[in-house]
């Protein structure tokens, strides 16, 4: 599974032009990869990477000041470029493997204290953010 974090003043999803998740204030943008391997273990893992991990201001965590968490699916994440000049996105898992996993991502947050706000699934999502810092990190959970 693969996570990239933004930490975000503010961030939003929208489709057709309707907003369907934001965040106000300092908190998280993670934009969600899911592989054809990854099961319980990934999620758990990422869950609590992302909500315990130090990427806020003064060195907190999200779990420390509660920040909220805008999580989009992007099985993009997971396109290769290195041949050609058309990625492949046979990495990605397709949806009926990997939303029940982004699914399990979001409640897992919010079972740890997250508020959670999501993407939609498989839409033609416009995403916008204020990335504060700027500060992104790749995440991967461990095989």
């Amino acid at each position: 599974m693969r996570a990239v974090v933004q930490r975000t003043l503010s961030a939003s999803v929208s489709v057709a032009g309707e907003v369907v998740g934001a965040t106000d204030g300092p908190g998280l943008l993670v934009y969600l990869g899911v592989t054809h391997d990854d099961g319980p273990a990934d999620v758990a893992w990422i869950a609590r990477k992302v909500w315990d991990l130090r990427l806020l201001r003064d060195e907190r965590s999200a779990s420390e000041v509660g920040a909220p968490v805008l999580v989009v699916s992007q099985f993009t994440l997971y396109g290769d470029a290195r041949k050609g000049r058309r990625p492949t996105w046979q990495a990605a898992a397709p949806g009926p493997v990997s939303e029940p996993l982004y699914d399990a991502v979001c409640a897992e947050l919010e079972r740890l204290g997250a508020q959670v706000a999501r993407g939609t699934f498989g839409a033609d999502m416009q995403v916008a953010s204020v990335n504060d810092g700027p500060v992104t990190l790749v995440l991967d959970s461990p095989r």
